[in-house]
């Protein structure tokens, strides 16, 4: 009697936990396969998604520390990312939990920074390596004499 009740358990338990793995992977699947729709749907816009590492959208940064979106360009990044800094820092400090301020507030405040930052960083790289390329590799030569 025991071994029919074991093996009825152990039946209905595999059974249980394969719908389950079965159901988990159809959704992981219909994820993927919705997440790379988006992909070719949305091409390079940046925008509307949300960064990995902030959680946080391109235009939601811009309204948090009220900065225009950074342009595509690279020579109004060195502009854009000192604009960034000093309404960073100026919202950072007013926002200081012992004066007063909101700690949550300072986060937001932080991550906005970071996600206009990863926008802007590339931009940055790139007119840089273009400026060294455009002026080229001049190595110092010291003669002998």
């Amino acid at each position: 009697m025991a071994h029919r009740l074991i093996t009825q358990v152990v039946l209905i338990g595999s059974r249980v936990l394969g719908r389950a793995f079965a159901e988990a992977y159809k959704q992981a699947a219909a994820s993927s396969q919705y997440q790379r729709a988006q992909a070719k749907a949305g091409g390079t816009t940046t925008a509307g998604r949300a960064n990995l590492t902030s959680g946080m959208t391109l235009d939601e940064a811009c309204k948090i520390l009220n900065v225009k979106p950074p342009q595509k360009g690279a020579a109004s990044a060195p502009e854009d990312l000192e604009e960034v800094m000093t309404r960073f820092k100026r919202l950072f400090d007013a926002n200081e939990p012992q004066k007063g301020g909101s700690f949550y507030l300072q986060s937001k405040i932080l991550r906005a920074r970071e996600r206009l930052e990863a926008e802007i960083r590339p931009q940055l790289e790139k007119a840089a390596q273009d400026a060294e390329v455009k002026e080229g590799w001049n190595p110092k030569v010291y003669k002998d004499r």
